[in-house]
């Protein structure tokens, strides 16, 4: 049989001051989900909404970069995908976003033969009042996926999804990192400390590290060697967070700011690290967790959906509740000693979110809602 030939549609205009390789460079994302699934044997075609047309090819997928100024109604924007949907004889639509729902419908009037799924980043549930018309719209999608199942929860309790629309349990996306040397990475940081332990993540209340501090706090009475280090972007807690280890005398001199840095020096601060721990309360994925596991870092990190999705319901790496310093300390204390080797995390990974296992799983579910639309089409 045939391979699939999948459209993946990012229903967000670009940046009109962006040229399509820097949209390509700067949304990561846009390439890597549309690379994990090319390296299953799918073929992939990329439609990007823009304020120019363009086509381009890298690693051997088509970008095709449509102009929507003007088409300010969902239903003509819906016209002029399906039209390139058309010729270019797709098998199956995978749109990005939950919330592009709409574009998504206004396609299927075009094309109602051809299987749509769509991918969560980060949705929520429209409210109540629009609900009704949004069932109509889902009404038109074979499919959903979402890092975790349980995410999905919050659509199927307001019984968004048609009844027939399988839902997917996918990871967003993937990581290029790779693990490397330790002592080189710590020569070339200057990080250390045993364990070596690692944050990465915006210094907000959603991130909420100063529970992760004062279970730091607790957790050095049995490993007073521990020394943790901050990557952090935006900082509305940075006053909070300052304070905090000033007046204590457990995170004083342990605790390192680090700042803003380089996505690509994340890579060498996770090959210095021991452990990676993060205190987010929602996460649609965890981009930093896949980084962690791709370099073999074991995780310490909250027991929401996407983590225990991420690390196999804690097989590698440990959760802990969120908020809950007492139980964060405890992992750190019991991940210290017990963590897995770098490559057993590596392994993991490899075996269930490098691009090749993604790639994989896409394959399924795309065969998957063509087979279904195949079928009920007699």
């Amino acid at each position: 049989m045939a391979s699939l030939h999948v459209a993946q549609i990012n229903f967000l205009p670009a940046p009109e001051d962006l040229t399509p390789i820097q949209v390509l460079e700067q949304w990561h994302s846009l390439g890597d989900i549309a690379e994990a699934v090319g390296s299953s044997g799918t073929r992939v075609s990329v439609i990007q909404a823009a304020a120019r047309e363009d086509l381009i090819t890298r690693n051997g997928i088509d970008y095709h970069f449509i102009d929507v100024r003007g088409l300010e109604v969902a239903r003509n924007r819906g016209r002029r995908f399906a039209s390139l949907l058309d010729d270019l004889k797709v098998d199956v639509l995978h749109g990005h976003g939950l919330g592009f729902v709409e574009e998504a419908f206004a396609v299927s009037q075009c094309l109602p033969q051809l299987p749509i799924l769509m991918q969560d980043h980060a949705d929520r549930p429209p409210r109540w009042w629009r609900r009704p018309q949004w069932r109509r719209w889902y009404a038109a999608i074979s499919g959903i996926a979402f890092t975790a199942p349980e995410q999905a929860q919050p659509f199927t309790r307001a019984r968004l999804f048609d009844p027939l629309a399988h839902v997917f349990a996918i990871p967003e996306s993937s990581c290029r990192f790779t693990p490397g040397h330790r002592d080189q990475a710590r020569a070339e940081t200057g990080l250390h400390g045993d364990p070596c332990v690692l944050w990465v993540g915006h210094l907000n209340a959603g991130k909420d590290p100063l529970t992760v501090l004062d279970g730091v706090a607790r957790a050095v009475k049995q490993l007073p060697d521990l020394q943790l280090w901050c990557a952090f972007g935006s900082a509305p807690l940075l006053g909070e967070v300052q304070r905090r280890i000033e007046h204590d005398p457990q995170l004083k001199g342990r605790v390192h700011l680090l700042g803003k840095v380089e996505h690509t020096r994340v890579e060498t601060l996770m090959r210095a690290a021991d452990l990676f721990v993060s205190g987010s309360h929602a996460e649609s994925c965890g981009y930093v967790v896949l980084e962690a596991l791709a370099c073999g870092v074991t995780p310490v990190v909250t027991d929401i959906p996407s983590f225990r999705a991420l690390i196999g319901d804690g097989r590698i790496g440990k959760l802990w509740p969120c908020g809950d310093a007492a139980q964060m300390a405890d992992a750190l204390i019991d991940a210290a000693t017990n963590r897995p080797s770098p490559e057993q995390v590596r392994a993991h990974f490899d075996a269930t979110l490098s691009f090749a296992a993604v790639g994989r799983q896409w394959a399924a579910a795309y065969a998957q809602v063509h087979e279904d639309r195949r079928r009920r089409a007699g």
